[in-house]
């Protein structure tokens, strides 16, 4: 059955992806945005213990991963954070996953050259190990930030003094085609730590040049908590369907769907209260249509 609702902005949780150069202050970054977004911060470290280089900035813990980096890794990494509470997860990096040594990329190319398959099939499955990772990331009740490295490039730039000197600059994340396409926003850092959005549903950065600091978290802090909760938006929604409902069965059939939905919720109560009061009022009417 295809449901029509309205359209209603729920609170959510961080998926946000920065790549940037070596150099550029990843790590860095990310630590001072997930300052602004909570108190208890998780950090999945792939980049040799660089993560310890930024003790004195906060407070925050460490997994250590070293290679090979297989998903598993990544994926018992993240549900560790998440049964401890904590309410930042950072993926420090996100590309060893993909072309780190036992990266997915790695893997392929193993599967491929062992002869029990052509490229194709190798591919075939090493995406659903992709797929696994990105739908943890996304499903997890913590906020995710995620670094990514970018592939570098000099250009000629002219320079204070008026001379063209080369100058370093990242281009695409080292990660999978298409993976920016996952996260609430995207930031690029280059090598003077000054970060551009290329994707911004927050709409909070667009076309803005910055630098990250825990203000930034405390944005998009403030942006993710200004919407209902799922919860009240089940309730909501149920309210608004049984608005115009003119049967006990039509009724019954709703409430079955909502108070399934809410199981273990208190906003349940809300729906049950909603529930008797039209209950009895659909009843008095059949009955005087029976009198």
């Amino acid at each position: 059955m295809v449901e029509i609702r309205k359209a209603v902005r729920k609170k959510a949780k961080l998926r946000l992806g920065i790549a940037a150069p070596s150099g550029a202050g990843k790590t860095y970054s990310s630590l001072l945005l997930a300052f602004g977004l909570g108190q208890k911060v998780g950090l999945i470290d792939t980049e040799q213990g660089s993560g310890d280089l930024y003790a004195d900035l906060g407070d925050y813990d460490i997994i250590q991963i070293e290679a090979p980096y297989t998903i598993d890794k990544y994926l018992q990494a993240i549900k560790a954070f998440e049964q401890a509470n904590y309410d930042v997860i950072i993926i420090d990096s996100l590309s060893h996953a993909w072309a780190g040594d036992g990266g997915l990329l790695d893997k392929q190319g193993k599967i491929a050259d062992s002869g029990k398959g052509n490229g194709y099939t190798a591919w075939r499955s090493i995406t659903p190990e992709h797929n696994a990772l990105v739908n943890t990331m996304l499903a997890s009740p913590c906020h995710i930030i995620a670094t990514m490295r970018s592939k570098q490039e000099y250009v000629l730039q002219v320079n204070d003094n008026g001379k063209q000197a080369p100058k370093k600059v990242g281009m695409a994340p080292i990660q999978r085609d298409g993976m920016e396409y996952e996260f609430t926003v995207m930031f690029d850092i280059d090598i003077n730590h000054n970060a551009t959005s290329t994707k911004d549903r927050t709409r909070l950065f667009d076309g803005k040049i910055f630098k990250i600091t825990s203000e930034t978290g405390e944005q998009l802090l403030a942006w993710l908590n200004n919407g209902v909760t799922k919860e009240q938006a089940e309730v909501n929604n149920f309210k608004e369907k049984t608005s115009n409902v003119s049967s006990l069965d039509e009724l019954q059939k709703l409430f079955a769907i909502s108070f399934n939905n809410l199981r273990g919720c208190s906003e349940q109560e809300e729906v049950i209260e909603h529930y008797n009061q039209l209950k009895i009022k659909l009843s008095e009417g059949e009955n005087n249509e029976t009198v």
